[in-house]
């Protein structure tokens, strides 16, 4: 009996396993498809942008103009919907005078493809490319912003290119910490094949960078921002925010404004 039940556990944690492994795209990588609204119904002037992978993906984004603005913000956005998610994003960043470059991943939105750690790298160099190339941009002129998901997508982006900052929100250290987090019975990490290692990737970089995070994110832990920011090179700041995870920046938005335009002004551009 005894012998009968341990082989059903065997079985089971060997099934749980191999399902982690075969579907982990599919955990991670959340897309919608369905758009849900767009910037002109808050009324904000912005383009629909259309640009192509190098691998031949087509993708589509938002760029909303500021007047006069000196700086753009390239924004990469989490796992899950698409960017008519956040617009309140846009629209915060828009008030602080940037312009704003919002694009949506293979699979999400407008995009074509299939979601993919691969794939994302190849949408943030593309994206990167309409600025500096389309649109004549200078790289000091472009502030890289990732929130969870897109913190790993930019700090990629960042260890490739010189923007003029980096800043990363609610961020994780990589994803097989956070694996070994929520399945701390499974041997998630050799088995990890999308793994996004932003914490390797801030400790090689030369720009500016600004880690944000709130003690009370239910999804990515408090340490994983402080680890971040212990491992990031100077010039760096570190703004401890309230709320959760997917509403920080809104329930902590008059601080959250302030220091990030006051961070972008201060060395953005400057060379330090």
């Amino acid at each position: 009996m005894l012998a009968w039940m341990a082989g059903i556990a065997a079985t089971s944690y060997i099934s749980l396993t191999f399902l982690l492994y075969l579907f982990q795209t599919r955990l991670i990588f959340l897309p919608t498809t369905a758009m849900m609204a767009t910037p002109a119904s808050i009324g904000l002037p912005y383009e629909e942008v259309h640009f192509t992978a190098a691998d031949g993906v087509k993708l589509a984004g938002w760029f909303a103009p500021a007047a006069e603005a000196e700086f753009t913000i390239l924004f990469f956005h989490g796992n899950a919907g698409n960017i008519s998610h956040r617009l309140d994003t846009v629209n915060l960043y828009h008030r602080l005078g940037f312009n704003v470059f919002i694009i949506d991943y293979r699979g999400y939105g407008q995009s074509e493809g299939r979601p993919s750690e691969a794939g994302s790298y190849l949408d943030a160099e593309a994206a990167w490319q309409h600025l500096v190339e389309d649109r004549q941009m200078r790289p000091e002129q472009i502030i890289i912003v990732g929130r969870s998901l897109g913190g790993g997508i930019a700090s990629w982006l960042a260890q490739h290119h010189r923007a003029g900052a980096l800043v990363l929100e609610s961020t994780f250290t990589s994803i097989p910490d956070m694996a070994a987090r929520q399945y701390p019975f499974l041997p998630v990490r050799p088995l990890a094949r999308v793994r996004y290692n932003t914490l390797a990737r801030v400790s090689t970089l030369t720009m500016p960078i600004l880690i944000v995070h709130s003690p009370h994110d239910e999804v990515i832990p408090y340490d994983h921002g402080r680890q971040l920011f212990e491992a990031a090179p100077e010039p760096k700041q570190f703004l401890k925010t309230a709320g959760g995870h997917n509403d920080g920046f809104l329930i902590s938005q008059e601080i959250y404004a302030m220091e990030l335009k006051g961070f972008i002004e201060k060395y953005a551009g400057r060379g330090e």
